[in-house]
């Protein structure tokens, strides 16, 4: 029996569950913001205590960046995503985890081998991508004197 592409697009189409569209955004919405809400009460935490304003958002940089760390190396934050969906890739957090989810992944075939090897395969080309696209932006900027 020979189904065509369409027949075939038809069938999918069919079997296939409808995704709450409205739901997902709201859930991702919900949880970026509570992530940005974290690291901006860290921040407001951090001035309290006297640290000045570079101080203060480094400081909560690095609090979400660990947090995301330890709860992907404790499986926690697979579960959180996979409820939540896009919200938890904020920029930091979703670095912080595509960092680390290779490294956990790779751990059995040695430190070096494994762990430091494979540490950067997601986040190498997003690193190097965009360092590239900073240096040709800067480029040009310094050519055309718009700075």
């Amino acid at each position: 029996m020979s189904v065509s592409r369409e027949e075939y697009g038809k069938m999918a189409k069919r079997a296939s569950p409808r995704s709450p569209v409205l739901k997902n955004c709201l859930l991702a919405f919900t949880a970026g913001g509570f992530i940005c809400a974290l690291a901006e009460g860290i921040y407001i935490w951090m001035r309290f205590y006297g640290l000045d304003e570079k101080q203060g958002r480094s400081v909560a940089m690095i609090c979400i960046i660990a947090l995301t760390a330890i709860l992907t190396g404790a499986g926690v934050f697979d579960n959180i995503a996979k409820l939540v969906g896009a919200g938890t890739m904020v920029p930091i957090s979703g670095f912080a985890n595509s960092v680390v989810s290779p490294a956990l992944e790779f751990k059995a075939e040695g430190k070096i081998t494994g762990t430091a090897a494979q540490m950067f395969s997601i986040a190498g080309p997003v690193i190097v991508f965009g360092c590239s696209c900073a240096a040709v932006y800067g480029f040009i900027i310094y050519i055309f004197g718009l700075y």
